[in-house]
């Protein structure tokens, strides 16, 4: 695809793409079982998941390893949105914890105009990755940190620079600091795309670097040959374990695999308490065929459940 992004350079924009990439470090090593089950995961709700949503032991299996992987990500994705404008003209990305803290730092010589058409020449950024990720407390914080910024420096404004705002917006922050609700002209709430436009000049700037972001990672991904590609086996290893279970159901034997996951120590589930399996299995399909067919809700099957495992005891 040819590069036309004027404001910044195709080898800048590619360099920042694989550093971010390189970001992603152990979470790209392959998944094992080990490495799956590290936390212990809740086999009754996988298997609760699997079975209402109706979908396969494969998908089930891969939508856990990616909540997994995704629990350590955002970090590296609020790298790529806050570095990325080191490339940018008149943008300065400080080092963490220096020069107060700000995330980016804008200065325009020629002056930054602000919808109500006030004019400054530098703007501080608070940068944050989604607009919930604040609680009352944090926003508080924030608020008094950019307060103090406009004290030490009237020709300023301090931005909340948000990557998934509710709207596309550049407006008033109103918060709430010591229980009283506070705003000012100069403490502004922006979506990215807004603050693009402002460092940029071009409207849809942010527009374009999503329009070339998909291309640039899928040929930093090939063209990387110590990139690390994932190849995940925990469902091949799941399928050798149920093969050894011995039920005759296939949908049970993969549940049972998973039950050992996280209940291998439980009594009626180690090796020595096998003595009532051909039952139990009985019991075993008939709740998936209850989850199958939706004839009782969940209440009723635990209910069920616990009477069954109970009887049987």
């Amino acid at each position: 695809m040819e590069w036309k992004i004027k404001f910044i350079k195709e080898e800048d924009f590619t360099n920042h793409v694989r550093s971010t990439i390189e970001k992603y470090g152990t979470k790209l090593e392959s998944f094992d079982i080990k490495k799956f089950n590290k936390n212990i995961i809740d086999p009754v709700k996988l298997i609760f998941d699997k079975t209402v949503y109706q979908t396969s032991w494969e998908e089930m299996v891969g939508n856990e390893i990616f909540r997994q992987r995704d629990k350590s990500n955002n970090n590296d994705i609020g790298y790529f949105h806050q570095r990325i404008f080191q490339y940018i003209d008149k943008c300065h990305v400080p080092d963490n914890g220096k020069e107060g803290g700000w995330d980016v730092i804008y200065q325009n010589e020629e002056g930054i105009m602000l919808p109500d058409g006030d004019i400054v020449h530098k703007v501080f950024v608070e940068m944050k990755n989604k607009h919930n990720t604040m609680n009352s407390a944090s926003a508080g914080k924030t608020y008094i940190k950019m307060q103090n910024q406009l004290l030490q420096d009237d020709d300023c404004a301090c931005f909340l620079v948000e990557a998934i705002a509710q709207k596309s917006q550049n407006i008033k922050w109103v918060t709430t600091v010591d229980g009283k609700k506070v705003s000012h002209k100069r403490i502004r709430r922006v979506s990215l795309d807004q603050f693009y436009e402002v460092v940029t000049g071009e409207e849809n700037a942010f527009y374009q670097i999503c329009m070339m972001l998909p291309s640039v990672i899928e040929n930093v991904v090939k063209n990387e040959s110590e990139l690390k590609v994932p190849h995940d086996t925990v469902v091949e290893e799941l399928k050798s374990i149920a093969e050894k279970m011995g039920a005759t159901d296939d949908d049970l034997a993969m549940a049972i695999a998973v039950y050992m996951l996280g209940f291998s120590t439980y009594k009626g589930f180690n090796t020595e308490q096998t003595s009532g399996v051909e039952y139990d299995e009985k019991i075993c399909i008939e709740y998936m065929s209850m989850l199958k067919n939706f004839k009782y809700n969940m209440i009723e099957i635990g209910i069920i459940m616990i009477l069954r495992w109970s009887n049987t005891n």
